[in-house]
């Protein structure tokens, strides 16, 4: 699209370059010192040459008209007829004065002026109203809809992480996911390294990548953009994430922070699985795995199949084995939630609380919510209250 608009404005120019040439504007004026000049192939170059700075001053007009919003067009084009049609009148008022009260020339130039005046006046502050027209009066004739793309810019530790592919194949992730060289050129850097867990971590990341590209839903690009200049990865992202309006999709915490210091939009990844992970009330029961001891006294340690920490009352006895726990508060930290409970002290049935044969996570097995279905739930309510 770049190269064709690239042609169409060169081809642009050097048509009104061969049209002054042929035509040749400057053939019998004697200005720009042309009074001493006879030889007329001088003045037909040089009225190529007048072509060319005019089709230049078209252009850049048009490209900085390109960036404007139909609302201001339209504002600035009523603007300078209004302000063409108001130098009119007045030159009509300046053109019946007797030549003895204003001459000839200087009629000229006040009618010349006040159109130039009027004009510019007129689309100025007509490009400055603008905003204030309402163009839905019209009924979606001039409908200013300007396409923003979707940019998202992939963070090395994001791609090595891999759970960027399985987002973006639910379809959760749309838009353009940009690749930039630099990042790429980490990527290898890493898969090459002498260190073999970085270098295994480089070689997932590589992989990652791969199973991206073959995504056929997925719009992914290479971006060949790079800023010698600037040494840090990281700021080379934000300033890619300023220049593209894009959004810069990440797990990592100093990074997240900064982008948001400068003013560049973050999806954090680990902000996303935080916020998918199940919502765990208090005094709901569940049955955990006891993997090691707590930090206080007494308290044992587990984990659920998301990684969430589950701290336990009483439950220091129970290391290496299963136990049916309450719910007594839920603290959500910058890292993740963190589930208290204590022990279920009652149960029905003589259930064995020790069921090694159990999933080591397994907090929602059919047998233990047919159980915890029995319990009686005035029981837990004081038993919470208490």
């Amino acid at each position: 699209m770049k190269s064709d608009v690239l042609i169409i404005r060169i081809a642009f120019v050097g048509f009104l370059a061969v049209l002054a040439y042929l035509i040749n504007p400057l053939e019998r004026t004697q200005r720009f010192g042309l009074s001493l000049v006879g030889d007329q192939t001088f003045r037909h170059f040089f009225s190529a040459f007048l072509g060319i700075i005019v089709g230049l001053f078209i252009i850049a007009f048009e490209m900085r008209v390109r960036r404007a919003s139909l609302k201001t067009l339209i504002g600035a084009a009523i603007g300078s007829i209004l302000g063409i049609i108001g130098a009119f009148l007045i030159g009509v008022l300046i053109s019946i004065q007797k030549e003895s009260a204003v001459s000839a020339e200087m009629q000229t130039f006040l009618t010349i002026s006040l159109a130039f005046f009027m004009g510019y006046v007129g689309l100025m502050v007509g490009a400055a109203k603008g905003d204030y027209l309402d163009l839905s009066a019209l009924g979606g004739i001039f409908s200013d809809k300007s396409v923003k793309r979707d940019y998202k810019i992939l963070d090395t530790s994001v791609i090595i992480d891999g759970r960027i592919a399985d987002v973006s194949e639910t379809g959760f992730l749309g838009g353009t996911l940009i690749i930039p060289n630099f990042i790429l050129a980490e990527l290898q850097q890493v898969a090459d390294s002498a260190d073999s867990s970085k270098r295994q971590r480089g070689r997932r990341g590589l992989d990652m990548l791969q199973r991206l590209r073959n995504n056929s839903k997925l719009d992914v690009q290479i971006l060949e953009t790079d800023f010698p200049s600037i040494k840090e990865v990281d700021l080379k992202l934000i300033e890619l994430g300023k220049q593209m309006d894009a959004v810069i999709v990440t797990n990592d915490f100093n990074l997240n922070k900064v982008s948001q210091l400068r003013g560049v939009s973050v999806l954090n990844i680990n902000e996303l699985a935080n916020a998918l992970k199940p919502v765990v009330l208090p005094g709901e029961a569940m049955r955990v795995f006891v993997l090691k001891e707590g930090k206080e006294y007494n308290q044992g340690v587990a984990y659920l199949d998301d990684g969430t920490m589950v701290v336990v009352d009483n439950a220091r006895r129970l290391i290496g084995k299963t136990a049916d726990i309450s719910v007594t508060s839920v603290l959500q930290t910058t890292a993740g939630k963190m589930i208290f409970g204590r022990l279920w002290e009652e149960k029905s049935g003589g259930d064995d609380h020790t069921d090694t044969n159990m999933g080591v996570h397994d907090s929602r097995s059919l047998g233990f919510r047919k159980a915890t279905r029995e319990l009686r739930q005035t029981t837990i309510i004081e038993e919470l209250d208490g």
